[in-house]
């Protein structure tokens, strides 16, 4: 009755437990009799009970988490039911800067599928990663978030640190820490949401810690990292850290499980291990991405008219095309008038990760 009572606060230790189930099943185990069978059974019934516990309580909760749970948990695993989808899975976050979205995806057998995309209120900076303390530059990266980065007590509703910074940022000498993911709409180099979304996506993120994910892979891009969009901002510094990132962006559009993601030789590289039910090849329709794209960069011109792809632009003004090639080339280049040396950069994307280096 003062168990039934006190159930709220209470917690099993499993030292204690231990030590309170093992002179009696001594004592049986010396004289065998018909209740052998069934007092192992609510032993290991009762260590189960200890073990999910235990998981629980490593989720830290608050009056506002345990209230959004309660209140938001019913709706999110009927949502989830809908597309097949269980709640308590393991979960996995993209987070992309220039959609301003974050993506919660939920495993589902060998795989992830897309449960729910967010909108992000404001993040800091511009595109490109956080280099230093102060810089007022949200992150971009491969991240894990643990069940010690949760903070239900936060003074922006709900939060998770992202764990900036990483391996990557501490070998390049990035400085700074506690960036979140949190509510409030307000933003200096964390990513804000409204405190509704962040309501919904702290209950998920509970779920599945307390139902036995140790952690969770949250990947930070600067953009959805496709060659077009790489295109665009063929003229940014960032190139060959994106590339970098694309690696991996790539990897989990292909086997829609996150990579395991270590740092060697300052880059990130990432397990290349094709398990046998993926065939060792991507998803075909992502190998089935645009060879070429071309990019129409217009700028002033006497020409009247000028066509590019076979539509008319404006008369005022001649394209300027942008070319990039995807991994199996190499490189990409930046073609507009004469081609120099420096028209053509080489890429990482294609070179094959090191089986060295931690793990992040």
């Amino acid at each position: 009755m003062w168990l039934l009572l006190h159930r709220s606060t209470f917690r099993f230790n499993p030292n204690s437990l231990f030590l309170i189930i093992m002179p009696p099943v001594i004592s049986l185990v010396m004289r065998p009799g018909k209740l052998i069978l069934p007092f192992f059974v609510a032993c290991v019934f009762s260590l189960c009970l200890t073990a999910s516990g235990h998981a629980e309580g490593n989720v830290p909760r608050s009056e506002i988490s345990r209230a959004a749970f309660q209140r938001l948990a019913p709706g999110l695993k009927s949502e989830m039911q809908k597309k097949n989808l269980v709640m308590g899975q393991p979960i996995f976050l993209r987070i992309f800067k220039e959609e301003s979205e974050l993506e919660v995806w939920v495993k589902r057998g060998v795989t992830y599928e897309l449960f729910k995309t967010y909108d992000i209120c404001k993040f800091s900076g511009e595109l490109g990663p956080k280099l230093k303390e102060g810089d007022k530059q949200s992150p971009e990266g491969f991240y894990t978030v643990s069940a010690s980065a949760l903070n239900p007590w936060s003074d922006y509703h709900l939060s998770f640190n992202l764990g900036y910074p990483n391996e990557y940022d501490r070998l390049h000498n990035h400085t700074g820490g506690a960036l979140m993911v949190h509510g409030k709409c307000e933003s200096v180099g964390c990513f804000a949401m409204e405190d509704f979304p962040i309501e919904e996506i702290y209950t998920i993120v509970d779920a599945a810690m307390s139902n036995g994910q140790d952690q969770l892979s949250v990947h930070i891009f600067p953009f959805r990292m496709t060659w077009a969009n790489l295109a665009k901002n063929a003229n940014s510094p960032w190139i060959p850290f994106w590339e970098n990132l694309k690696q991996g962006y790539d990897f989990f559009q292909g086997h829609r499980n996150p990579p395991m993601v270590t740092v060697a030789e300052r880059q990130y590289v990432f397990q290349d291990f094709r398990p046998f039910i993926f065939g060792g090849d991507l998803i075909p329709g992502q190998v089935q991405e645009e060879r070429k794209v071309i990019i129409a960069d217009m700028k002033p011109s006497k020409e009247k008219e000028a066509v590019v792809n076979d539509m008319k632009v404006s008369k005022e003004k001649e394209p300027v095309v942008v070319e990039i090639k995807p991994s199996n080339q190499k490189k990409y280049i930046a073609a507009g008038g004469k081609k120099s040396g420096t028209d053509r950069k080489y890429a990482s994307i294609g070179k094959k990760p090191s089986r060295s280096g931690s793990a992040l």
